[in-house]
């Protein structure tokens, strides 16, 4: 069984870390390969470079993944117990 709070935990760090590497990514390469555009479709409220548009995306990407793992916990924990055997096919 796996742990609510582990997973939704990990999750959500690693949707913040990811934000930061986009951010990164954004600041590296050129403006025509940037992911701005996917950014602010993907995260309500986000704007580019801007103290505020960061903040909010770091917190956005933050309970994204915290809510992914707060959904997927459960229902990986429900299967297992109704298939215990499935995992050492």
């Amino acid at each position: 069984m796996l742990s609510t709070k582990v997973v939704t935990w990990s999750l959500a760090v690693f949707g913040a870390v990811t934000f930061l590497v986009c951010v990164l990514y954004g600041l590296i390469v050129p403006a025509p390969l940037h992911m701005t555009g996917w950014l602010e479709q993907v995260l309500p409220g986000f704007r580019w470079l801007t103290p505020g548009g960061f903040a909010l995306g770091l917190v956005e990407s933050f309970l994204y993944g915290a809510y992914a793992g707060l959904v997927f916990t459960p229902i990986y924990n429900a299967m297992a117990r109704r298939w215990p055997n499935a995992s050492r096919s």
